[in-house]
């Protein structure tokens, strides 16, 4: 059994809870928050933008710290989880590292690309496994037509288009803090520029347009320049929705033999799911594959399921990459000094 403590008890760190509930080969041994009643228990208080609303948990058999060093002392806690703010996430990484700790955080790496580099240093010179949680690849959805294309069973991918986009995120202050957590260009955007690096591939320069608030990236329109001259992949991300649509992402992906669609959002306060992952075939046949439950949970089981296979392995797989994270938050700030500059941004 692998050792799962999580540190910060906010409505992500509680989603990671019940996903690593699902676990046979792992559990949770320790919760560090500076809330007393989140220690104990009482987690009424949380609520997200998904998934279900906090309850009273049962701790039983669990440590609840108020000091994140008191974590690492745990000798029971093999893997760090860090569901904490942006702006902790570098420090709180290499502490862990340091302290002899494989450690999960959260998407972003970091805010910087300078942090993102201590990060993967620090995890270097521990002999630690540094990844980092963007999930996305662990939806059926998305998990799909990664899989469709990294077959070729429907031949060459010739062009992908991806969106994501939000209303202002005031459910949340510390999301809604543009400046504490990089922004909808870094805090939501990542998503996709982590999954177009692992699907499409890392890009040699990126052009952008976008739309900005008090200096902060709320929106961006980005073509991914590569050097395949008939590779086009391009996205459109941000939070300029109105609130009667809160949320809504998909993909179009045009491959040699198959067309691949999806499309989900919130439309008032209810689930639309405009676009099925569809299957759309050079016969005019369109095929819906079985994609399993869609309980949002379970690809949060899958994801740490993952990191806790990687402990135990010792090799990272690839979805929770240091490496890619990093690459993904440099794409981010590439995005975002296109769209002020108005010009290409190479990532060479």
């Amino acid at each position: 059994m692998v050792g799962i403590g999580i540190a910060g008890i906010g409505f992500m760190g509680m989603i990671h809870f019940l996903a690593a509930r699902k676990l046979a080969d792992a559990g949770v041994v320790a919760i560090c928050s500076r809330d007393p009643k989140k220690r104990s228990g009482d987690w009424t208080g949380i609520q997200g933008n998904f998934g279900p609303k906090g309850t009273q948990m049962d701790l039983s058999g669990i440590s609840a710290y108020a000091e994140f060093d008191e974590m690492l002392a745990d000798e029971r806690v093999q893997l760090v989880d860090l569901c904490l703010p942006n702006e902790q996430h570098a420090d709180m990484a290499i502490k862990a590292l340091e302290a002899g700790k494989h450690v999960l955080v959260e998407k972003p790496i970091a805010l910087s690309t300078d942090d993102a580099d201590r990060m993967v240093a620090a995890a270097q010179k521990a002999g630690r496994l540094l990844m980092v949680a963007h999930v996305l690849p662990y939806f059926p959805e998305f998990a799909f037509a990664r899989e469709a294309v990294a077959s070729g069973r429907y031949g060459r991918l010739k062009a992908a288009h991806f969106k994501r986009v939000i209303s202002k995120p005031d459910w949340s202050s510390g999301v809604a803090d543009l400046q504490r957590n990089g922004g909808p260009a870094i805090d939501l955007h990542i998503h996709d520029t982590h999954f177009i690096g692992l699907v499409c591939g890392v890009p040699k320069a990126v052009q952008s347009r976008g739309v900005s608030e008090d200096g902060v990236a709320l929106h961006l329109t980005t073509q991914y320049l590569y050097d395949d001259p008939d590779l086009a992949v391009s996205a459109v991300s941000g939070a300029l929705s109105q609130s009667g649509r809160p949320f809504t992402h998909g993909y179009e992906l045009y491959l040699e033999g198959a067309t691949l669609a999806f499309e989900a959002a919130t439309l008032g306060d209810q689930f639309h799911l405009a676009m099925p992952v569809s299957v759309i075939l050079p016969n005019g046949q369109v095929e819906h594959p079985e994609l399993g439950s869609g309980d949002p949970i379970d690809a949060f089981a899958q994801e740490i399921g993952a990191a806790v296979a990687s402990v135990t392995s010792g090799v990272p797989a690839a979805e929770l990459s240091g490496e890619l994270a990093r690459q993904a938050l440099v794409l981010c700030h590439a995005e975002v000094e296109s769209a002020r500059s108005g010009h290409p941004v190479s990532l060479s």
